[in-house]
Formats: C-alpha cells, sequence, structure tokens
C-alpha cells in the first residue's frame, strides 16, 4: 500500500517539470491526483490543455486514477473550480501542492508593472486563492489535511534579474508561515518546498549549464513526505532539495546589542558604531 493510498492530491502547474514528477510520485503512492495546468508558455501566455491531459494520460496507463483542471490559479473563481474538480472526480480534497508558476526576468530599473503584477498573480495570490479553497474544504470535512506550497532559494536569499519573482516567494515564505499557525487547530499542516531543479522554467539559467544532476525527480520525495502521514505533526518549515542535498531554511534573529542608558533610545551614530554587535 502506497504512502497516500486513498488520499486526493490536488497540484497546480502539473503539467510539467517539477509538477509533472509530483503528480506522477503521488499517483505511484496510490493517490487520486488532480492535474491543474493551463499549458502556457514559460512567461505565463497561451493556454494549451494538453499539457494536464498528457500527465493524466501517464498517471492512467500506470493504473492510477486522475483528472485535469484548467483552471487559472490566479483568480478565485480558478481556485474554487480547481477544487470542485476534485469534489466532483473523487468526493473530497486531502493535498494541496502549490507548484503552478511563471517567470518574467527583468532586471529591476527595467522591469514593467505587468511583468511584476503577472509573476506576483501566479505565484503569490495564486498559492493564497487555491491555498484558502482546499482549507475551506478541508475544514468542512473536518479531518485535516496537508498543503504544500513552493517558495523558491530567490525568494529566501534574493537572486539578480528576479525582483518580481524573489518577492513573491518571499511572500509565500511569510504566508507559508501564517497558514501553518492558523491552521493548526484544524490539523492542517503547511510547509514549504524551496526546489533546485532544471526544468522548462529554468534550463537557460547560468546555474543550470552543463549539469544533469538538479532534476525534478530529486524534488518529488520531498512533496511526498511533506503530504503524507509520515510527516506527522511537522509545520510551518521550509524544505530545501538541490539534487542529492536537502535542507532547510530558517529565519533567524541575532543576539544584538542593548543600549545602555535609561532611556534605552539608540542614536544613529551609537548604532553605527555598534553595528558589528547587532548584527552578528
Amino acid at each position: 500500500m502506497g504512502i497516500l493510498e486513498g488520499k486526493v492530491a490536488v497540484i497546480t502547474g502539473a503539467g510539467g517539470g517539477i509538477g509533472r514528477e509530483h503528480a506522477l510520485a503521488f499517483a505511484r503512492e496510490g493517490a487520486k491526483v488532480v492535474v491543474n495546468d493551463l499549458g502556457g508558455a514559460r512567461d505565463g501566455s497561451g493556454e494549451d490543455i494538453s499539457a494536464a491531459e498528457k500527465v493524466v494520460a501517464e498517471i492512467r496507463a500506470g493504473g492510477g486514477q486522475a483528472v485535469a483542471s484548467h483552471h487559472s490559479v490566479a483568480i478565485a473563481a480558478g481556485a474554487e473550480g480547481i477544487v470542485k474538480t476534485a469534489i466532483e472526480a473523487f468526493g473530497r480534497v486531502d493535498v494541496l501542492v502549490n507548484n503552478a508558476g511563471i517567470l518574467r526576468d527583468k532586471t529591476f530599473l527595467k522591469m514593467d508593472e505587468s511583468m511584476w503584477d503577472s509573476v506576483i498573480a501566479v505565484h503569490l495570490k495564486g498559492t493564497f486563492l487555491t491555498s484558502q479553497a482546499v482549507a475551506r474544504q478541508l475544514v468542512a470535512q473536518g479531518e485535516g489535511g496537508r498543503i504544500v506550497n513552493t517558495t523558491s532559494v530567490s525568494g529566501m536569499l534574493g537572486n539578480f534579474g528576479q525582483a518580481n519573482y524573489a518577492a513573491a516567494k518571499a511572500g509565500i515564505y511569510g504566508l507559508t508561515r501564517t497558514m501553518s499557525i492558523e491552521l493548526q487547530k484544524q490539523r492542517i499542516t503547511v510547509n514549504a518546498l524551496a526546489p533546485i531543479a532544471k526544468t522548462r522554467m529554468t534550463e537557460d539559467l547560468p546555474l543550470f549549464q552543463g549539469t544533469e544532476t538538479l532534476t525534478a525527480a530529486h524534488i518529488a520525495p520531498a512533496a511526498l513526505f511533506l503530504a503524507s502521514d509520515l510527516c506527522g505533526d511537522k509545520t510551518g518549515y521550509v524544505l530545501a532539495v538541490a539534487g542529492a542535498r536537502m535542507y532547510a531554511f530558517k529565519v533567524v534573529e541575532t543576539s544584538g546589542r542593548f543600549k545602555e542608558s535609561d532611556d534605552g533610545v539608540w542614536t544613529a551614530q551609537e548604532i553605527a558604531g555598534a553595528w558589528d554587535g547587532i548584527v552578528k
């Protein structure tokens, strides 16, 4: 018996790359899968419903159960449509993996408003809308559930030419942390992945030139773990995967310095003098 036997999993952006690997892995472990994908280009333009349909066909050919969803995660009606697809096909939802994404890279000074808005809409707003729609269904079912978001090393550390993407992914980190706090009482765990993998989205980036060791297949086991009962009550974590290496991102605070005076108010000059002690 697979570790997701009897579970219904919604996976967004599952028509290719990391999302496809998630969908195939989840199906092999017994999950019934809603394969959501618009089938657009890397920048989000266009649509091709065959992307999701091909993954569904792969799952069914392997003896699994799956249905396709072509709803947009960037609008509330789309998020609600994804949940409706799951309910109509399989009667419930147990797991959500937010994986849908686009790239519109440009250096900060050259980025225009449409590039910013489109990336924020798919990544950050899409994660919010789909998570909210699924979480409401999980609460109504009353049996808990699991949500796995997708942040990025760019969001945690920043990356040249990706102000929009990094901001969206950093927002997903904050959203994950807050959701994990608020949904814990409902027995819904909320964690995130920060994957580094060579896919259609990333294949032309310098990091992935000449390497075949950072594959989408490396990421799926981490998603499986976070989506299964093996995860237990672990929530609020960011699990990073880069090929064979797995690690966690954490936001830490330094010990800092206390102002030694009656009022405790620092001057700008004092901050400059104590800088190393404050930040280290």
